[in-house]
């Protein structure tokens, strides 16, 4: 557990902390985290996940269906949950509010901590990318499209379409989604392997330098991020907290060891179940100047309390492997 807090969660705190300093100093503002986040989506990260995977073989990508499916239900199950919940259960909520809570607490925000958080308590290794990948194209390639369509639906019966113009097609964002780089890289990558390509020594070292930017430069706009909103800490951003820090790495968890997964790709899912809520879904929300003040605020407590859930539930983990 010392490990595991001086080598994953305080590195994260520090950067993140120069980040919200520098944001509320005024040397960096959240149009500059706007920036610093699409470098890491659309470059840093594409780039680590490429070519991490290449470095995988048939088998590993075989041994791993397990995941692949357990990750896509329980993950989707958990996006419609806070959907219905909070769709439901609070009746001054619209469809879209409740879309947008699902992008932020129905998902982890595996592309920007990802691999800050699992490779130093996992090591650097193919196995880790393929976790990251594979969560990460459950919640870019699946749960962003869902959402966009839950809330261009809502958005729809608020505002209908008149005469003349034309409706949107419903395919629409999940074409977009899967345009982005850290869509369609991994996927790539995965038919790489899949076709038995073997993949050059040498060409790492080009992905390599705008790799390394991916972890440092991902949780330092974080920072920059958090500190240009006002954090307001209500009911239903505590509710957001909970369904994402203990529902989902729960569920995980139980699913896991139901179908027996491998102990070593259920700490490491579990892991990444149980990161804070997707920062895609803050700029979702801002970009449709919909229900932003209670998603970012529960993204703001989910990520301060993170350091306490991130050691409590692998310890949990490896406790229910012990008992089984």
């Amino acid at each position: 557990m010392a490990h595991i807090f001086l080598y994953a969660i305080v590195p994260i705190i520090v950067v993140m902390l120069a980040g919200y300093i520098s944001g509320k100093k005024g040397i960096f503002s959240g149009a500059d985290a706007k920036a610093f986040n699409k470098v890491v989506l659309d470059f840093a990260l594409p780039a680590a996940l490429f070519v991490s995977i290449v470095d995988a073989n048939r088998e590993m990508l075989v041994h791993d269906l397990k995941l692949t499916l357990i990750s896509l239900v329980v993950i989707m199950g958990c996006f419609m949950l806070v959907y219905f919940i909070y769709k439901c259960c609070f009746k001054q909520n619209t469809g879209a509010d409740a879309a947008v809570m699902a992008l932020i607490s129905g998902s982890p925000t595996i592309g920007f901590l990802g691999f800050a958080v699992l490779e130093p308590i996992f090591g650097t290794t193919p196995y880790v990318a393929l976790v990251v990948a594979i969560v990460g194209i459950v919640v870019n390639a699946v749960g962003i499209p869902v959402g966009l369509s839950l809330l261009n639906a809502s958005n729809e019966k608020l505002h209908p379409v008149t005469a003349g113009q034309k409706r949107p097609s419903a395919w629409k964002p999940v074409i977009h989604a899967l345009e982005q780089p850290v869509a369609w890289a991994p996927i790539l990558a995965v038919i790489w392997v899949v076709a038995g390509i073997p993949w050059p020594k040498w060409a790492s070292p080009s992905f390599d330098l705008i790799k390394g930017a991916n972890a440092s430069m991902a949780v330092f706009a974080a920072g920059v991020t958090l500190s240009a909103v006002k954090i307001t800490i209500n009911w239903q951003g505590i509710l957001g907290c909970i369904l994402k820090l203990i529902v989902m790495p729960a569920a995980l968890l139980v699913a896991g060891m139901i179908f027996h997964m491998d102990p070593l790709n259920l700490k490491m899912l579990v892991v990444a179940g149980a990161l804070p809520p997707a920062f895609s879904g803050v700029i979702i929300a801002s970009q449709y100047d919909t229900y932003v003040a209670t998603g970012t605020s529960s993204l703001a407590l989910s990520v301060i309390l993170f350091i306490v859930f991130c050691p409590l539930w692998i310890w949990i983990t490896d406790l229910a492997l012990k008992m089984a």
